[in-house]
Order: structure tokens, then sequence, then C-alpha cells
């Protein structure tokens, strides 16, 4: 079974507030006493935390749905409820998260410790201390605990190296990886040997170190799903240099240019930023018969092609034999050295607008009213609908806070206007009342 997973999809369910109290002091030789209710504790935060110790998405395969704890309920003598804690998760680095409902990324994640609240705990609600008055001295008025954020996300894991090995399958980057690094991919004289992208660091002896991670599956057609390309891309986008790792043992001298034009098209293809990424061109397998002509015709082919904004250098290698292999690690190095982070968030700009061109943003009408095929009005609406989950309907007088609120909004105007009459049944959640004028 493959272990490794770089993209999920998870429910996050924050806590409710604890609802708000009714209660009057009672003590004895206590005159007036007043209402004494109190508020209810704040729910319970999902909150996603790095751990540098993870490597995977994996956890996330058998655990998808996360919910908080609500905050308890305020008590009588003005004491508020506990708040609920929150509820922690652990992501490896290198997350970025999505909000599925309107396409935005809400994070990236890529120091140890660091955390983001994905969905936001509801605070508690009042006690009715809060709503006496001169006119009303002891209400029977509490608010219930604000319901907490429900969000929809998709977790996807870009791998945090500095460097990036790409090439066309079996042109050895599982080898150059195993050489230089104590990674321990498999390697198989067949395409797609490689799965999943392997990380190794890097230790040169004069102290230096670098992260480097091989990406599989990149073959003509990769950006549109082709192979296993598209799957893996996207942990190309962190990489400060490209190692592109070209095969000089065809029989064919034209095979090495072609397949450099068409990986460069995919990564252009994904994201153009990443043509602007220095690349270091890797003429690999340099121990075979064929490998000097076709370097000489692929170094010709090279000069006339325009497809990088500087021409690349071309260092031969051998990771069968070490050839070259330490020298080209020293000129890695050395480039990463001068070479800033790339912004890594233009691919995830661009699926952003596609998704917004794709699916507009939800309307966020204060209310909305709609009818059932039996004549019942229905009234819906966030903001609506979050003022009645707030309102305690055991007590009179919280009923008629909620339809004064109700009219305040406008909607016993907007009803009128679509026709209701006196008696109709109108329904919110799964509260049914009679409409009266």
């Amino acid at each position: 079974m493959n272990t490794f997973v770089d993209q999920i999809k998870i429910e996050a369910h924050a806590g409710k507030g604890g609802n708000g109290m009714v209660s009057f002091r009672r003590e004895k030789y206590v005159p007036n006493g007043g209402p004494s209710g109190g508020d209810g504790g704040h729910g319970g935060n999902i909150v996603l935390k790095v751990d540098e110790g993870l490597r995977t998405l994996m956890d996330f395969r058998y655990h998808r749905i996360f919910k908080a704890k609500n905050g308890g309920n305020g008590m009588s003598k003005q004491m508020t409820g506990p708040s609920a804690e929150d509820t922690v998760i652990s992501v490896p680095q290198g997350t970025t998260v999505r909000d599925l409902d309107t396409g935005k990324i809400i994070g990236d994640l890529v120091e140890n410790g660091q955390t983001l609240v994905v969905a936001k705990g509801g605070r508690g609600g009042r006690g009715n201390i809060h709503f006496a008055s001169a006119k009303n001295p002891a209400p029977e008025i509490a608010e219930n605990g604000e319901p907490g954020q429900d969000r929809y996300l998709e977790l996807e894991l870009k791998m945090l190296a500095d460097v990036g090995l790409v090439g066309f399958p079996s042109v050895g980057k599982s080898t150059l990886l195993s050489v230089v690094t104590g990674a321990k991919p498999k390697i198989a004289a067949y395409e797609f040997t490689t799965l999943v992208p392997n990380l190794g660091m890097v230790l040169l002896p004069d102290g230096r170190d670098f992260a480097m991670a091989d990406m599989p599956g990149l073959i003509e057609g990769a950006s549109k799903g082709v192979g296993l390309g598209l799957k893996f891309l996207r942990h190309i986008e962190r990489t400060r240099v490209l190692l592109h790792l070209v095969d000089m043992s065809s029989d064919d001298p034209k095979q090495a240019i072609e397949r450099f034009k068409k990986i460069n098209h995919e990564l252009a293809n994904y994201d153009p930023e990443l043509l602007k990424r220095p690349q270091i061109v890797v003429a690999t397998k340099m121990d075979l018969p064929n490998a000097e002509k076709n370097l000489a015709a692929f170094k010709k082919d090279l000069a006339a092609d325009k497809t990088l904004a500087k021409q690349p250098e071309i260092f031969p290698i051998s990771a069968v034999t070490h050839q070259g292999v330490q020298q080209l690690m020293q000129l890695t190095a050395d480039l990463l050295d001068k070479t800033p982070a790339f912004d890594s968030e233009s691919h995830d700009e661009q699926l952003e607008a596609t998704y917004k061109a794709e699916a507009p943003e939800k309307d966020q009408a204060a209310f909305t009213i709609s009818r059932d095929e039996d004549g019942t009005w229905v009234l819906g609406g966030e903001k609506l609908l979050r003022l009645f989950k707030m309102t305690d309907l055991t007590h009179e007088e919280s009923q008629l806070r909620f339809a004064r609120q109700l009219r305040h909004m406008g909607v016993d105007e907007a009803l009128r206007a679509k026709g209701i009459q006196d008696g109709d049944t109108v329904r919110i959640d799964k509260f049914v009342f009679e409409f009266v004028q």
C-alpha cells in the first residue's frame, strides 16, 4: 500500500459557544437582587500545527472529520461557563490549506510549530444580566451560544526541497539521489519505477548542506495529467534550483534535446514562473558508449534553443561510477548561495482565479425567502440563521426580541412584498410559526 499521501480533503467543525443563563439572585436579606445569569464559554477552535516529524498526510486518510468541543453554559451568580480547549491537528511542513467552498488559500504552513486557526469556535451567549434596563430590570432574555465555523478544506503537501531533480523517467534521478544522500529510492530498469517523490539531504565536506528531491513521472502531457506528473509537479514549486537530468545513452542523437524541450514545456504549462529558476543541465550515463557523441550533438542543439531566458550550464556525470557527482553538488551549492527564494504561490493564485471564474462567490444576503411545494414560506440566509440559533426560544421575551430583529432586518416587509397572507406558515430551519400582520 502507498504510504505517501500529499493531498487530502477534510472537514473541520469548530465548537459551539455555551448558552447564556436566565437567573435571578434570591439570597436572603438581599433586596432587589436582580438578574445574575452568566455568559456561556467560548467554543473550541480547530487549529493546524506544523510537526517537523511528519513527512506525509497519511494520517488523514483514516481520520478526515474533526470536531472541537462546545463551550460550557453560563451559570448563576454571574459565573461564565468554561471555554472549550482548541483541537490541535498536526500537519507536516510545507502544507498548504485551501477552503473548498471558495477556492481560496487560507494558509501556508512551512515553519516548525507554526499554527493556523482553520475554524473558529463560536462565542458564548450572553446571560440575562446584559439585558437589564430601566424599563425591564428583570429580563427573561438570554442568548444561546454562537455556532462554530464549519469548513471543508483541502490539505496539499509541497515538499520543502532546495533542489529538484526533473527529467524523463529512467534518466537516473533516483540513482543520483541515492549516491549523494542517504535516501533509498527504488531503482530498476523500467519507467515509473519511482511512484512517490523522494527527499534526501546532501552534506558537503565544506559543511554546507541542502535538501534534494526527485520528481517522478514527468513525461509529455504531465501538466494535463498524463503519467504521474500532475500529481507531483506541485513539489517543484518550492525549489530554488532545478537539476534537469538528460539521458545521453540513446541510439537517437536527437532524443536528448527533444526530451529537454518537452520537460521545459510541461513546467511552463504548469507554472511559467518555474522556467525563471536556475537550471543546471545534468548529462547522465556518460559511462555508456554513445554518450560522448550524443553530448556533443546536444550542446550544439542547446545553443540554438531559446526556451530558457539564460543559457544553462551543462554538467556531465555518471552516477554509477560517481564521475563528476561531487563537483556537481559543489556547483549546485554555489548556485543555491546566490539564488533567493521564489514565489511559490503563483500557481495557487492561478487556481483561485480559475475557481472564481467557474464558481462565483456565494450570495452573502442577510436573509433569503423561498416557498415550499406545500405553500410554507422558508426563511434562510447566513445572518438570519445565526440570529435564530442564538435565540433561546424557551423564553417568551427572547422570542419577542428575535421578532424585533427580523423586523429591523426588513424580513416582514420582504414577506409582504412577496404576497404573504395572515395565517400563512413560515419556517426557519425546523421552527414553524404563523405569520400575523
